[in-house]
């Protein structure tokens, strides 16, 4: 089994769903026994949706895993387009989802860890925050919010889409899977990690397994210059999990990464704009494993030798800094799984207490142009979308040029207005109403044949700043 990237272009065409549109030109793509694990428009030019999808090939001789073999799941596709329509919003609390997708080189949250803050502050105007590790790990580091669900990035998109709902746990088993190193002491440095979160944070982690030998993971950059890459032999992992899986919860992993090593000297010590390397391999594996098993996961690199472990990097960017006073990078992973929820898939037990559906998601908060399967699926259910230009990013769509239900996308300077209109949200008031000018009441006289329009026009939807 293994994960790659593929682009694809597909032609841009006007339609309500978008998001169907996206996904039969997907499947057109694929070849017998692939799956798309990971999906992601890079740039809209009017003409044509340019493409970059993740994808999984060679199920087919992977052991059985859960109720089905990773062939059969990869056949039904189901799990990643299939989509339910929600039919009713949730206004018992204000939940909010925040997303910034990983290795496009984002200004905040596109580093370690950097929109920690931005997770706090969005938190403290919502009841519940559902983010991702992107947001929150920082190297050995992770300040997710008391009221912050830690969820892998596919699981958010199988739950805008309305096929999963979230449970809220007390606490996870997880299982940690690192490669078997060549340097000793860095396979041990990750074990000292797992007893540190058991000794200090009281998670329980049954086994820590050492895998050898170790599954490949490459990183390279995709056409768009998003971070991407190739990852080899993941039917040894799977066969791991399977042997495993009545053990666990969550899985944490901590594997080799292979890149040049002038990648490490380019990266750290740069105050550039060097896209960060390891996040979209981290992505794609843990996509994989979160779609084949349905538990949480999450992912750590490991360095490749102790001399990059010791390497002076002198004063970096503090966007980088969690990484520059890390050593395995593993820690955040352990403690954002420890609480991260449990996936349900049982459509009779959406409506139960304390599982949150995409009936409950009151808004999704984006850098600007990212469109992947969890803002189509919120244009689709009519989920408000808060964009915020600050955020700069290389994804080079326009959002208000995509289909959305009037009134819910809300383009935005920076977070601290995000956090505004989240505000106005929760409180029923729009946000048009609070600004000024106030834009004249539109009155249409309908006749027969023919609509004549009375009266000023309105504000450019959605648009502040």
């Amino acid at each position: 089994m293994f994960l790659f990237e593929r682009e694809i272009n597909v032609p841009a065409k006007d339609t309500d769903d978008l998001l169907s549109y996206c996904e039969q030109a997907v499947l057109r793509s694929l070849a017998p026994g692939e799956m798309p694990i990971r999906f992601v428009v890079t740039q809209n030019d009017g003409r044509t949706l340019r493409c970059e999808l993740g994808v999984l090939a060679g199920a087919e001789g992977a052991p059985a895993v859960g109720p089905a073999s990773v062939f059969e799941f990869a056949r039904r596709m189901a799990p990643i387009f299939a989509f339910a329509q929600r039919a009713v919003e949730n206004t018992e609390a204000f939940n909010a989802v925040l997303l910034v997708p990983t290795g496009i080189g984002a200004q905040i949250g596109g580093h370690c860890g950097d929109a920690g803050p931005v997770a706090r502050l969005l938190a403290s105007a919502c009841h519940t925050l559902i983010t991702h590790p992107n947001v929150v790990n920082a190297a050995d580091i992770n300040e997710l919010p008391e009221n912050g669900l830690y969820v892998e990035g596919s699981v958010i998109s199988r739950l805008l889409m309305g096929r999963i709902g979230l449970q809220k746990v007390r606490s996870n088993r997880v299982l940690l899977v690192i490669d078997e190193h060549k340097d000793r002491g860095v396979s041990e440095l990750a074990v000292n990690a797992a007893s540190a979160a058991r000794a200090t944070l009281g998670i329980e982690c049954p086994v820590v397994i050492r895998m050898d030998p170790p599954i490949y993971t490459l990183s390279r950059y995709a056409p768009s210059g998003r971070a991407a890459g190739r990852i080899e032999g993941l039917e040894r992992l799977c066969e791991v999990l399977s042997r495993h899986r009545p053990a666990f919860d969550a899985v944490a992993l901590s594997t080799v990464i292979q890149l040049p090593e002038h990648w490490y000297r380019d990266y750290l010590p740069s105050y550039g704009e060097v896209i960060n390397p390891w996040g979209g391999v981290e992505a794609m594996l843990t996509h994989a494993v979160s779609l084949i098993f349905d538990v949480p996961s999450a992912h750590a690199p490991m360095v490749e030798s102790v001399e990059l472990l010791n390497m002076h990097v002198g004063v970096v960017d503090p966007r980088k800094a969690a990484d520059a006073i890390s050593t395995t990078f593993l820690y955040s992973v352990l403690k954002g799984l420890h609480r991260s929820p449990r996936i349900i898939r049982a459509p009779a037990a959406f409506g139960q207490p304390g599982v949150l559906t995409a009936a409950d998601v009151s808004c999704l908060v984006i850098p600007d142009g990212c469109v992947g399967l969890p803002t189509l699926a919120a244009f689709r259910q009519g989920i408000p979308v808060i964009a915020v230009r600050e955020n700069r990013n290389l994804m080079k769509n326009d959002l208000e040029a995509l289909p959305h239900m009037p009134g819910k996308l809300f383009i935005v300077e920076n977070y601290l207005e995000a956090v505004g209109v989240m505000a106005a949200l929760r409180a029923g008031v729009s946000p048009a109403a609070v600004r000024r000018p106030l834009a004249q009441t539109t009155v249409v006289r309908e006749q027969a044949g023919s609509d004549e329009r009375v009266g000023g026009a309105s504000h450019p939807a959605g648009r502040l700043g």
